[in-house]
């Protein structure tokens, strides 16, 4: 029987402005992805990312790293980046993306990779394009970009934040490669922290950053504080410094069951644009 050759393929640097123009379609979706090409194009290389052509037209898009992230696939794309990604159950930490793509992917994925850790399913896709301010926010003057020699200081709060949302500890052993990643983040001021005698309080990320669009991660504040109203105007700061810079528009995604994230961003002018799943492996 003849084996029809699949339309998926490994894409190259010159594939970037088309990859580029597929992420841009809905950038809150396709950000996280979009951010991994320009950064990989800076070295020569835009990474691991799967495309699917179409008459010669780039239509879908898969980055397969330790993050599998499907943008603009359609059921009838994902059976064939399924069947490319099925080797790669050991290197991947997790599926995540557009509700409806992750469920059709992992759909095609789950028989070969077994059962997942956990999945969030319901985890809603929020965009702000307006400034705190603008909305008569209050701003918290002490945020700012973490700096390099705060490294270590953030990486309790950074542990303690993926471990409450993850539920497990970002490493095992050394610290050394987490604390790296942290490290790059830092470096690139994409962290936004408030410092107490010489504590971390409040931190969060920009995850992604590309096309005029950021994606926030790891919002925290430390335990002690919560309930008393602080989050709201920490992280207005950071959207206010955020949007006058490289970003109009910034999103970020939450789990459903977060209803105390949720009023945050919701006095923050955050409107729902989606719905992202999660599957942590």
């Amino acid at each position: 029987m003849l084996r029809t050759r699949s339309p998926v393929r490994p894409l190259s640097l010159a594939d970037r402005d088309a990859a580029l123009e597929v992420c841009a379609r809905d950038l809150p979706r396709g950000v996280f992805v979009a951010a991994r090409l320009l950064e990989g194009a800076r070295t020569g290389s835009i990474g691991s990312v799967l495309g699917l052509r179409e008459d010669g037209e780039l239509r879908s898009l898969c980055w397969a790293s330790a993050n599998v992230v499907p943008v603009g696939t359609t059921a009838a794309d994902q059976p064939a980046f399924a069947e490319r990604l099925r080797r790669w159950r050991g290197r991947a930490a997790s599926v995540f993306g557009p509700r409806e793509e992750v469920e059709g992917l992992w759909s095609h994925l789950e028989p070969h990779w077994g059962t997942p850790r956990a999945v969030r399913a319901h985890q809603p896709l929020l965009a702000a394009h307006q400034p705190p301010s603008a909305l008569g926010v209050a701003l918290d003057e002490r945020v700012r970009p973490a700096r390099p020699s705060e490294v270590d200081l953030v990486l309790p709060a950074a542990e303690h934040m993926f471990t409450a949302e993850i539920g497990y500890r970002p490493y095992s052993g050394s610290s050394r490669g987490y604390r790296a990643s942290i490290s790059s983040l830092v470096a690139r001021g994409h962290t936004y922290v408030v410092v107490e005698d010489g504590e971390v309080v409040f931190k969060t990320d920009i995850g992604s950053i590309a096309l005029g669009c950021a994606q926030l991660q790891g919002v925290w504040v430390a335990p002690r504080l919560r309930g008393q109203g602080l989050a709201v105007p920490m992280l207005a700061s950071v959207l206010e410094q955020v949007m006058a810079g490289q970003a109009p528009l910034v999103s970020l995604y939450v789990n459903d069951f977060n209803t105390a994230a949720r009023a945050t961003y919701d006095r923050l002018g955050f409107h729902e644009v989606g719905e992202f799943s999660t599957v942590l492996l």
